[in-house]
């Protein structure tokens, strides 16, 4: 059984989403801060964080920053906040959703048990690739540029292995939001324009083998 970490400072917010986790049939855990739900994670693993960004104390973003030091435990971030700029900083800390108060609990938990399938489904392809001097190793999450590591968030990679994978096709925004997110997503598709400028700024000198097409999507051409 799935185990769900829900922190918010609201005790309403917390048994709304209880509802709907144990209706699910997931186990449900719960902390008012951020700086609990951080020993908590420490503590146990857990499959899923439900994170609320505007908390006193540790707020989300903080704590999510802690969390990523030593997991990479699923995230979704609850805020009451629906700037762009607030959900690029959310994704380049890590996250791999966001959602926006209010929100509708059946939506939040058609997110969740997209993220856990995904999650859950067999990786393709293990082997590590090689162009030049980079070389991506799925069985690791890790990255190399001449033979030094480089950061990426668990999307921007999960994006870089979907490229390498369909190499020379042109993949539309809404495959990628489907395959990557795992739901149909509820808005626009700028959340893959946002998380593809971020790879390919973190590709250096070979962000031109994500090309884009336009009106179209992207494709990943070695040359």
């Amino acid at each position: 059984m799935e185990k769900i970490l829900v922190v918010d400072d609201e005790a309403r917010i917390r048994d709304i989403i209880r509802q709907y986790i144990e209706f699910e049939g997931f186990s449900f855990y719960e902390a008012d801060d951020g700086l609990a739900a951080y020993q908590m994670v420490k503590a146990e693993p857990f499959d899923l964080i439900i994170l609320d960004v505007m908390m006193p104390n540790w707020d989300g973003i903080t704590t999510l920053r802690k969390i990523r030091e030593f997991s990479e435990v699923p995230v979704i971030l609850l805020t009451a906040k629906g700037e762009e700029y607030d959900k690029v900083f959310g994704f380049d800390l890590g996250a791999d959703d966001y959602v926006v108060k209010p929100f509708s609990p059946k939506e939040l938990m058609s997110r969740v048990k997209a993220i856990l399938k995904r999650v859950h489904r067999a990786k393709p392809e293990e082997e590590t690739y090689t162009f030049r001097g980079l070389t991506v190793d799925p069985k690791s999450y890790e990255m190399k540029i001449d033979g030094k590591p480089v950061n990426l968030t668990p999307k921007e990679f999960e994006l870089l292995v979907y490229f390498i994978h369909n190499k020379n096709t042109v993949i539309t925004r809404d495959t990628l939001l489907n395959h990557i997110w795992g739901y149909d997503f509820y808005g626009d598709s700028r959340t893959v324009d946002t998380h593809i400028k971020m790879l390919r700024g973190n590709l250096g000198e070979y962000r031109d083998l994500i090309k884009t097409i336009w009106g179209v999507g992207y494709k990943y051409e070695e040359y």
